[in-house]
């Protein structure tokens, strides 16, 4: 049994427990969507051809704050300083509901507690997590 294998097979079995479901679920789906957010909003400003600087005065916050949103691998703005960035880029944060399929993988368990299939739960939020930076 490799390592890895066994780190899959220990995540899967801790998924059981629905408390650490729930907040498992919770903490990957957070960051998957704030890399998302952050990674659209760098890239919307890039093609704006504005500088991580000129986009901090626009927005009268310092220019460390917006090195930061966009450097930091442990970013977690609010929810207002992403608005902030959007609306100085021409954009606005919106919700859109999930897929069928992602309802099954994330809302499902997270309301139940509880998944059928442990390891394909941690799969998925291993891609969720992950399909951020990818593209990036």
């Amino acid at each position: 049994m490799t390592s890895t294998s066994a780190f899959w097979d220990d995540l899967a079995h801790d998924l059981e427990d629905p408390e650490f479901l729930r907040e498992f679920v919770v903490e990957s789906v957070r960051i998957a969507t704030i890399d998302e957010v952050v990674n659209a909003l760098d890239d919307a400003r890039e093609a704006a051809g504005l500088s991580k600087a000129e986009l901090a005065r626009a927005i009268q916050v310092e220019p460390a704050t917006i090195r930061r949103l966009f450097a930091s691998e442990k970013s977690n703005p609010t929810l207002g300083t992403l608005a902030e960035v959007a609306a100085a880029l021409g954009m606005r944060i919106t919700l859109e509901p999930l897929d069928d399929d992602e309802r099954s993988q994330v809302t499902e368990p997270l309301l139940a507690g509880r998944t059928g299939d442990p390891a394909s739960l941690a799969r998925y939020l291993h891609s969720l997590r992950t399909r951020s930076k990818v593209e990036a």
